[in-house]
């Protein structure tokens, strides 16, 4: 991706890390860096530390900034290290198991001995509804909307943070 920027004008660029956030800023060809500790519990937080630190180092007023770019990995971090919130998917009857299966993950097909990491949703959180569609987008059978209304007494007694829907 080609940025460009006005001659003179600032870029400032901030990477929320699982441990450290990074700063860069871009003014006048010079370059001022840094780095904060990140603040899980606040990212944004790390983020305007980092920011200001950057500010101040290099003497330039906020209004300066013409760009800024921001990139994290907290969230594939939290996939990785399974921390995410708590979540249940709604899926179409007779796909429960779809992310079992896992079609489209196939590390090395030929490996018998190849241990899959375990679905980010277990199976019992895996709630079927009935509904279909043909490969048209037409519907098949419509969604058995009543179905998904009982779930929410599961969803509250499970204490489920987010909800995904795959139908």
């Amino acid at each position: 991706m080609t940025v460009t920027q006005q001659e003179g004008s600032v870029r400032l660029a901030v990477d929320i890390g699982g441990t450290f956030t990074d700063v860069v800023l871009e003014k006048d060809d010079r370059q001022t860096t840094g780095k904060v500790l990140t603040t899980p519990d606040n990212p944004a937080e790390g983020f305007m530390t980092a920011v200001r630190t950057a500010l101040e180092e290099s003497g330039t007023a906020p209004g300066e900034v013409g760009l800024i770019l921001h990139g994290t990995t907290l969230a594939t971090n939290a996939l990785i290290e399974r921390k995410g919130a708590k979540t249940a998917l709604i899926v179409t009857e007779g796909h429960r198991d779809s992310l079992e299966i896992a079609y489209e993950n196939r590390f090395d097909q030929y490996d018998i001995l190849l241990d899959r990491p375990q679905p980010l949703v277990p199976r019992e959180l895996r709630w079927p509804v009935p509904e279909r569609m043909d490969a048209r987008g037409e519907v098949v059978t419509p969604l058995d909307e009543a179905a998904v209304a009982r779930l929410l007494a599961e969803i509250e007694r499970q204490q489920i943070d987010s909800l995904a829907i795959g139908l």
